[in-house]
């Protein structure tokens, strides 16, 4: 693992006398891709609030690079470098998508306000989609551009760590496969870090490198996404999970490593011996001969006296 960037250590959480998260830990490294994922009411998106600071942690501690932020509001934690792509998306319908991104890049226009257009561009460099609708309103958008400008409205602040929680909920599968499209390549170009939280399980699997799986607000395995189990994963999450959208075939476009060592440490079957005919008795063959002969003799018979009678 590289060096980790975001760190919770025993975290508990709830609202009232729900008890939602017990005893969490997560280590994600720089530019690593993880995702979270459970049954609905696991705790996902209430851990990933916890860490966002949406969500106040009844024990435990958050450590962003390094510094402890347990107790530090959202705002000054966007400030130090961690992004939130908040479930829903939450756009302001009736401004502009220019004015969204402008409303997201309030810590960084306030710290560094000279440099707010050379970001703006680089968000419109990134998600093509919105630099041909700045103004447009956020509300006459498509489900996908809206999802594009909640990602282009946490981006804008450059962090260092990016929180998603169920970016492709709602999403037609065509606009899926571009949400999926446009953070990969953000990730690929600016190394980024990226936690997601995604009950579409295959399209999470497709994307990041280690998962986390959540039961009942706890974690019961975290690994490669190369080496997870497939029944494990069905254990967890539901024989339903694994049937629905092509989860199956995510795992195995991810473990190509995994079916090359499955194959070369299966057994080779020696093909069947060939049973070796029964010996024929020389009597046997005597009577078949004899069979197939008598037709021909009496066909001579036959001619012979032909001939006889025609002199």
């Amino acid at each position: 693992m590289s060096e980790p960037i975001l760190e919770a250590r025993a975290i508990n959480a709830g609202f009232g006398a729900n008890h939602v998260l017990h005893d969490i830990d997560l280590t994600v490294g720089a530019g690593e891709l993880h995702g979270i994922f459970g049954l609905n009411g696991a705790g996902k998106s209430v851990f990933l609030k916890v860490l966002a600071g949406l969500v106040p942690a009844w024990s435990g501690t958050v450590h962003l690079d390094g510094r402890d932020v347990t107790t530090t509001p959202a705002e000054q934690r966007v400030a130090m470098g961690m992004g939130h792509v908040p479930q829903g998306r939450l756009m302001f319908g009736e401004l502009t998508v220019e004015e969204n991104l402008r409303v997201g890049a309030y810590t960084s226009r306030r710290r560094d306000r000279a440099g707010y257009q050379a970001r703006l561009d680089r968000v419109y460099e990134q998600l093509p989609m919105l630099a041909e609708r700045p103004h447009a309103l956020a509300g006459s958008l498509s489900g996908g551009q809206q999802a594009a400008l909640a990602v282009g409205r946490a981006l804008i602040n450059e962090p260092r760590v990016l929180l998603i929680d169920e970016p492709s909920a709602g999403l037609a599968p065509v606009i899926i496969e571009q949400l999926f499209t446009v953070l990969r390549d953000v990730a690929a170009s600016t190394g980024l870090t990226m936690l997601l939280v995604e009950q579409n399980v295959s399209f999470g699997l497709r994307l990041v490198d280690t998962a986390h799986l959540l039961q009942s607000g706890r974690v019961v395995y975290e690994g490669p996404v190369a080496e997870l189990d497939r029944d494990r994963l069905g254990g967890y999450l539901g024989i339903g999970a694994m049937l629905r959208g092509g989860v199956s075939g995510a795992l195995d476009a991810r473990q190509p490593a995994k079916r090359a060592r499955a194959r070369r440490a299966a057994p080779v079957k020696a093909a069947p011996a060939t049973k070796k005919a029964a010996p024929v008795k020389k009597a046997a063959i005597k009577k078949a001969a004899a069979k197939t002969a008598a037709p021909a003799k009496k066909a001579t018979t036959k001619q012979a006296a032909k001939r006889t009678t025609a002199r």
